[in-house]
């Protein structure tokens, strides 16, 4: 009887059945833990549920998203990126001393700080990753140093000041509201995602991202260099921040040395929250949107719902906890289904 029963446990899932526990645990599981928060808060706080607030949740989480976009890339490779909250303040000195220059044109001006912040961030990442693999350095280090380097130069640009007096054509973009409901920084922030989604699902690049992040040895052996995508991770991470620096300046219409002070920390939240793996080689960036999703209704339902801002920290921590957990038990499930 018991070699019956052992052999009934442990006979093998069909290929079908198995894609579709994958997708429950991997996927769905992140989006219904967001559903039952969301309905939650909306049974229980006040003007939870209203358009107004939907609008405000939109807007707040689309910095973000952005910088867990490219947060993604980094863990999925198995590093960490600690300085994309300081790179973020760096670029938004940056791209707004250049829209303040009244020698040009408020178009050119524009697209002079988008490429601007663009490419300090990309810089600053491929330095993280550059010296990152090339003395075999933690990540977790190098990204420190790069952490207090970026806030450091931020200083030094702006002089130490806020910088205002931003384009009004530029304002206004960062004020439409779409379809009455949808923000247009985070219509900036889905595309974003979209964008990586599609580098992750679609192309070699994203395959090797993952692979890299799951036996960067074996990578090796099949003829690829696995420090050229750990290098490429850290540069996309730094991209997007000099893009979430552009969302900061659309949403506070400032450029400010002390702006994205512990946004790394939120970043990080979001992916690990969304599903993806510390250890890297599994998740996903929509999880990642998810992620965020569930930080900032997290943040706002606890708002409405009169807990104090000392509290809201100490939950949050605990569900990014809870989340380190279960990816622990997913895995384990994730096997067995194999």
């Amino acid at each position: 009887m018991s070699e019956t029963s052992e052999a009934t446990v442990s006979a093998p899932v069909s290929p079908g059945r198995a894609k579709f526990l994958r997708f429950l645990i991997r996927d769905a599981g992140v989006l219904l833990a967001l559903v039952l928060i969301t309905v939650f808060f909306s049974a229980s706080a006040p003007y939870f549920a209203t358009p107004g607030n939907a609008l405000k949740i939109f807007v707040q989480i689309a910095i973000n998203t952005v910088l867990a976009a490219g947060m993604t890339f980094v863990i999925l490779t198995g590093g960490i990126d600690l300085s994309v909250g300081s790179v973020l303040a760096l670029c938004t000195v940056v791209g707004a001393t250049i829209m303040i220059n009244e020698s040009l044109s408020p178009a050119v001006a524009i697209t002079l700080a988008l490429l601007a912040c663009m490419a300090t961030g990309a810089a600053c990442g491929l330095l993280n990753g550059w010296i990152s693999t090339r003395w075999r350095i933690p990540s977790f280090i190098v990204t420190l140093g790069m952490l207090n380097m970026a806030a450091g130069a931020a200083r030094v640009v702006s002089d130490n000041s806020t910088i205002t007096g931003l384009p009004q054509s530029f304002v206004d973009f960062g004020n439409l509201i779409i379809g009455g409901f949808l923000p247009s920084i985070f219509l900036v922030a889905v595309l974003v995602i979209a964008v990586g989604w599609f580098v992750l699902r679609f192309t070699v690049f994203g395959r090797m991202i993952f692979a890299v992040g799951t036996n960067d040895e074996a990578v090796r052996l099949s003829g690829h260099n696995p420090d050229f995508y750990k290098v490429a991770a850290f540069t996309i991470s730094g991209l997007t921040a000099g893009i979430a620096a552009m969302v900061y300046l659309l949403r506070l219409n400032i450029g400010s040395p002390i702006a994205g002070v512990g946004y790394e920390l939120n970043a990080i939240a979001a992916v690990i929250i969304g599903g993806t793996s510390l250890s890297g080689g599994k998740g996903s960036i929509i999880g990642t949107l998810v992620g965020a999703c569930i930080l900032q209704v997290l943040s706002t339902g606890l708002q409405l719902l009169g807990v104090g801002d000392n509290f809201k920290p100490i939950v949050i921590g605990l569900v990014i906890v809870l989340a380190v957990i279960l990816d622990a038990y997913r895995e384990r499930l994730l096997r067995k289904i194999r």
